[in-house]
């Protein structure tokens, strides 16, 4: 999770991965670090933003990313990239949100990214099982948004939060983590409050990344 919160390289679009194995082997480390990096170009290189907001968010994030893979690490204070979720049930009438514990607000799934990571959907996969406890999620590797916001990380830093849609299987049972006070389903059109900002506006683009996976 975030200190603040809030298609890859090897996927075609129309796939979907499913944790723990959509977690790329590999080493950890520098290499990780280089291949996720190449992954964020290469994602957001082609990415139709799903909104102007989204759009100026990728172009700022593009920039950072010309820093090279130092801008996915979470030491590098101009800023870096993380990875959330959106984490929807089979039927799409629920959303999965947790109470932050360190700003208390809802918020999605999600957090830095770290060095074995090698795709930002694979990143947000292991974040959304991490935090949900719900094992056999199914993320779409194309974003539903990309947001831009300050942190408290290293004193004070910018995240560079790319989203995606996540799908949980029939009769999943969530599990709260060390940094949730609570994990809840909610009604897309009924989110809890307070809310993180940016969170709400996951919501349409998640439904229709699960339109386009269902139909």
């Amino acid at each position: 999770m975030s200190d603040a919160f809030p298609a890859t390289a090897d996927a075609a679009p129309s796939a979907f991965r499913r944790g723990p194995a959509a977690r790329a082997d590999g080493p950890p480390g520098p290499d990780g670090r280089r291949a996720l990096h190449a992954d964020a170009v290469t994602v957001l290189t082609g990415w139709t933003a799903t909104s102007p907001a989204a759009a100026e968010a990728r172009d700022r994030t593009l920039e950072l990313l010309s820093a090279g893979p130092v801008a996915t690490d979470r030491d590098h204070l101009p800023g870096h990239v993380t990875a959330s979720a959106l984490v929807l049930d089979t039927s799409g009438s629920r959303v999965l949100l947790c109470l932050h514990g360190k700003f208390r607000r809802w918020v999605q799934l999600g957090g830095h990214c770290e060095g074995d990571d090698r795709t930002l959907a694979a990143a947000a996969l292991r974040e959304a099982t991490e935090e949900s406890g719900i094992p056999g999620l199914v993320v779409d590797p194309v974003p539903i948004d990309v947001d831009v916001h300050p942190v408290a990380c290293q004193g004070g830093s910018l995240h560079h939060d790319v989203r995606f849609a996540v799908f949980a299987p029939p009769g999943a049972v969530e599990r709260v983590s060390d940094e949730s006070e609570a994990l809840g389903w909610f009604p897309p059109d009924r989110l809890p409050e307070p809310l993180a900002g940016g969170t709400a506006r996951l919501v349409a683009p998640a439904l229709a990344a699960r339109a386009r996976r269902t139909g």
